[in-house]
């Protein structure tokens, strides 16, 4: 073991003493204060925690530390140990064998990571893992297993933040389990007894935080395996408690495809019909998607019910495999908010930028959707939370603007808890990709190829010319902070609005809702040039 390997030994040493000094499991589960995540903390944690920071001040270890409980502690270090002092606190109060001191040195993010210990505190099974030099379980280097896709055995966090992907996963594997401690179930993975770790949460405040997976990163890569986001790319997260994500561990990385691919319809589609009434020949284009459609099962929404003399209900509860709408880009979006059953646009509107199909092609295009010649273009959607209160998540944009006509008001915009911009402004736009040919592109932001993860930040009116966009990474946290005591408003999609009050913050990130499109394969830059550059 290297000096800092035999410190951490040392420190696991410490807290296992520290904490079996504590009478009884009661004991260990009264709450003392409150965290820096903003949850109550348990004596053991806190016991854990304090042992964990007395030994680092009084043999002057050179190293900050960010721990679940306190927070970051700055010791003026050049790298920091980031802690999970009880991971598996539950587990612990509980008598259940499964909680551990973790512990990973690094200097600011995950992926920096170059030193990992983790202790099973109960067994006393130790891992510990160095950069490029593998990955060891009690002096026994740790290798993750050959990928069997017909008996996976996986971890799967099924708390009551789960989204319900990890439940429709846990029914699709031979085997899965939930343990309540991350650091543990990744490292199951490390050391080739499990094929993965799958933890996606519906709330991003529920999401794994750094302090939680460290430990068990380093020794999942030094074992062979691989982490990735819910996008596929590689998980990477800052030394902070405010920054959560979803994500797979695996040991083969075509367990992603496994885990992530959308259920195959395996039968006849079932097609809904959405028509916007108001446009312009609505009744005859829907004729015609029905005639086209000739034998094959569709459902509709109210509006084409009615059209058709048919019945219908809400987009929400449509039961399908496929959307057909008749109407503009609007048109789409309301169905995106409602729905994340492939969409494909049949353009009555104007541009239609989201649409794929125009009304002169009708016939054609429904052809190639009922012969399976296509293929579903998914894209992340943002969500939005102010006060507690979650919002629809948006495919476009969310837009934070005054309430009044003609009235500035004053933004404070921070990515990651830093402070980017200061604005007087009509509002504030925070647009995906997909979003970025719509209102952002009005303004004067880039337009950004689809594929592209990024947010654009964009100011609305700005009273300074200097007030320019900004292009952030998607795994960013945007929040707009509306500085003034006077109303504003939260659009999303320009579909639904939230009223603001004065001083309210609003936090944007990525969402784990997708849209999917239907794509008869145009690239992204002919579409451009068709449908914007060409347009009138």
């Amino acid at each position: 073991m290297s000096e800092l390997l035999e410190t951490l030994a040392a420190i696991a040493d410490v807290v296992k003493e520290a904490i079996g000094k504590i009478p009884t499991l009661e004991e260990r589960g009264k709450d003392v204060e409150m965290g820096a995540d903003g949850t109550p903390t348990s004596l053991i944690d806190k016991i854990a925690e304090n042992t964990v920071l007395d030994y680092i001040a009084r043999h002057h270890v050179p190293l900050n530390v960010l721990s679940e409980e306190i927070g970051y502690v700055d010791n003026g270090a050049e790298e920091t140990l980031v802690l999970d002092p009880i991971d598996g606190t539950s587990n612990a109060i509980a008598g259940v064998p499964m909680y551990t001191v973790s512990m990973a040195v690094g200097r600011k993010h995950l992926s920096d990571i170059h030193t990992a210990y983790l202790r099973n505190l109960a067994t006393g099974e130790t891992m510990w893992a160095e950069k490029g030099k593998g990955a060891f379980k009690d002096g026994q280097r740790m290798h993750v297993r050959p990928l069997n896709l017909d008996a996976l055995f996986m971890m799967i966090y099924l708390g009551n933040g789960a989204a319900p992907e990890a439940f429709a996963l846990a029914k699709r594997v031979k085997s899965s389990r939930a343990y309540g401690c991350a650091s543990l179930e990744m490292a199951l993975v490390a050391e080739g007894q499990a094929d993965g770790f799958y933890m996606s949460s519906e709330r991003y405040v529920r999401g794994i935080r750094v302090v939680d997976i460290a430990a068990s990163y380093l020794l999942l890569i030094e074992a062979g395996g691989k982490v990735f986001d819910l996008r596929g790319d590689p998980l990477d997260m800052p030394f902070d408690l405010e920054t959560r994500s979803s994500f797979l561990a695996c040991g083969d990385p075509a367990l992603f495809a496994f885990v992530t691919r959308s259920t195959a319809i395996g039968h006849a589609p079932v097609f809904a019909l959405v028509v916007n009434p108001s446009i312009p020949h609505a009744k005859e284009y829907a004729e015609r998607v029905m005639k086209a459609l000739k034998g094959q099962q569709v459902v509709f929404d109210e509006s084409a019910g009615r059209l058709l003399g048919q019945p219908g209900e809400s987009v929400e509860l449509l039961k399908a495999d496929i959307v057909i709408t008749i109407g503009g880009d609007g048109t789409i979006l309301r169905t995106a908010l409602k729905t994340q059953i492939p969409i494909i646009g049949i353009n009555a509107g104007g541009v239609g930028f989201l649409a794929e199909i125009n009304a002169d092609q009708i016939e054609a295009g429904i052809a190639r959707l009922v012969r399976g010649d296509y293929t579903i273009d998914e894209r992340f959607k943002i969500d939005s939370f102010y006060d507690g209160n979650y919002v629809e998540p948006a495919v476009n944009e969310a837009v934070i603007h005054t309430d009044s006509v003609a009235k500035i008001r004053q933004f404070k915009v921070y990515v990651d808890g830093n402070l980017a911009t200061e604005v007087r402004a009509d509002g504030i736009i925070v647009s995906t990709p997909t979003g970025s040919t719509c209102y952002a592109m009005s303004l004067g932001a880039p337009i950004i190829d689809s594929h592209v993860k990024a947010f654009v930040i964009v100011p609305m009116a700005a009273y300074k010319f200097t007030s320019r966009p900004f292009v952030v990474p998607s795994t960013s946290k945007v929040t707009v902070e509306c500085v003034l005591d006077k109303g504003c408003l939260l659009v999303i999609d320009g579909q639904c609005e939230h009223p603001l009050a004065g001083g309210t913050k609003v936090d944007i990130t990525i969402s784990k809702e997708k849209v999917r499109f239907i794509s008869f394969n145009q690239d992204f830059y002919s579409r451009v040039r068709e449908k914007l550059v060409n347009a009138i």
